[in-house]
């Protein structure tokens, strides 16, 4: 059985201060939270503050992104090296905003995960597709054309870890969420194309996440879906007590 995975990207949200106090709130909602996997994503900033303040607690630290360089000049990037240091395990890779409003290519997608990978860093890679794509009935192709390059630099041994993110663009930060049904479908394609890629144990054992307006009120329902392997959380991620519902909802399904 796979282990939930719930994950909060804060996106350009919370200072260092703002960071640490909502590790010591979150914190106190521990005792509720076996049998789920938790990360949160700070901006870079604060990574290393929330470590700290997070330190014995079961609770991983993720980048948001990063750059598949080891060093060298690359004003404003951050590579895997540094995100260990700074205390992060995960990183996500392949964010919907990053694809739109940064341009970002399969082809470096691919290469960042392979980065992160090569560093130890689990990736969480994020593939979907947008409302027109939908509407135009291609959000399988979709799928399948990114996954399949996110994973193109790997062997199997090397993906074992990689936790994939559904993400329907036309539903992040928009209000409107994928139906259970919707996500399901979805999930399970991704699971038979990493079969394809990797066989069967592997995508077996892979966790498939959705992320895409995900709420209190929506989260038992989506992971209740037998391939719906937890979330991650945008917006609702940034109040504690409300991310520590979402945990708590995601256990009892």
């Amino acid at each position: 059985m796979r282990t939930p995975f719930v994950a909060a990207n804060w996106k350009m949200h919370k200072t260092v201060s703002e960071s640490v106090d909502y590790a010591r709130t979150l914190r106190g909602h521990l005792e509720q939270t076996d049998g789920v996997d938790i990360a949160l994503a700070p901006p870079f900033t604060a990574l290393n503050a929330l470590r700290n303040a997070l330190h014995d607690a079961p609770i991983h630290v993720a980048g948001q992104d990063l750059y598949w360089e080891k060093q060298g000049a690359f004003t404003g990037q951050v590579s895997a090296a540094m995100l260990t240091d700074a205390g992060a395990s995960h990183v996500i890779i392949g964010h919907s905003e990053r694809r739109h409003i940064f341009g970002e290519t399969d082809d470096q997608v691919a290469k960042k995960v392979a980065a992160a990978v090569d560093a130890n860093l689990t990736p969480i890679v994020c593939v979907g597709e947008t409302l027109e794509q939908r509407d135009g009935d291609k959000t399988l192709d979709v799928l399948d054309r990114q996954l399949t390059a996110a994973f193109a630099e790997l062997s199997a041994g090397d993906a074992h870890s990689a936790i994939v993110a559904y993400e329907p663009v036309w539903a992040i930060g928009t209000g409107r969420n994928a139906t259970p049904e919707q996500a399901q479908v979805a999930h399970a394609h991704l699971r038979a194309r990493i079969a394809a890629i990797f066989g069967s144990d592997l995508a077996a054992a892979c966790r498939v996440i959705y992320g895409g307006s995900v709420k209190p009120s929506n989260v038992a329902a989506l992971s209740s879906q037998p391939d719906v392997d937890g979330s991650l959380v945008g917006g609702a991620g940034l109040d504690p007590d409300g991310f520590a519902e979402i945990v708590r909802q995601s256990q009892t399904v």
